[in-house]
């Protein structure tokens, strides 16, 4: 009697990158900036801005972020 082929079991998604990180559509991974919880009297308003904006994560990070979603997350 012939084996059957096992199928390949689903990979799981890291439930705490896919709460930090954000992958666009062209495959790049997204994050936010640190800095802006609390003590923002402090923060001039330029400041405040950027921080609100997201950023792309660094090549050598992404490689690491893209492991633990494996199905990407829009």
């Amino acid at each position: 009697m012939p084996r059957k082929p096992r199928k390949k079991i689903k990979l799981k998604t890291h439930r705490g990158a896919a709460k930090r990180f954000k992958m666009t559509s062209t495959g790049k991974v997204m994050r936010h900036h640190s800095g802006k919880r609390h003590l923002l009297g402090t923060k001039k308003p330029k400041r405040m801005r950027r921080l609100g904006k997201s950023i792309e994560v660094t090549p050598g990070d992404a490689a690491k972020v893209r492991l633990q979603l494996p199905y990407g997350l829009p």
